[in-house]
């Protein structure tokens, strides 16, 4: 499996499973402009046992876009 990200807009991205969209990576920025975390989310409701590794929920959060897309092996 080998995943990939596309660029939509400034913190926002496709990740792509083998050519196949499958998530996606957001920085999530409150009100006052105050950077959260970035979120990886799964765009399709799955089973946590159905999910593609190293998905094991829905939503994964980290501190950095470079965490997050080291957790995805990217």
């Amino acid at each position: 499996m080998t995943y990939s990200i596309r660029q939509l807009a400034a913190g926002s991205y496709d990740v792509l499973l083998d050519g196949r969209l499958i998530a996606s990576v957001v920085l999530e920025v409150d009100r006052s402009t105050v950077t959260r975390e970035w979120l990886v989310d799964l765009l399709n409701e799955t089973a946590p046992d159905k999910c593609p590794a190293p998905f094991t929920s829905q939503q994964n959060a980290f501190d950095t876009q470079a965490a997050a897309l080291e957790w995805l092996g990217i």
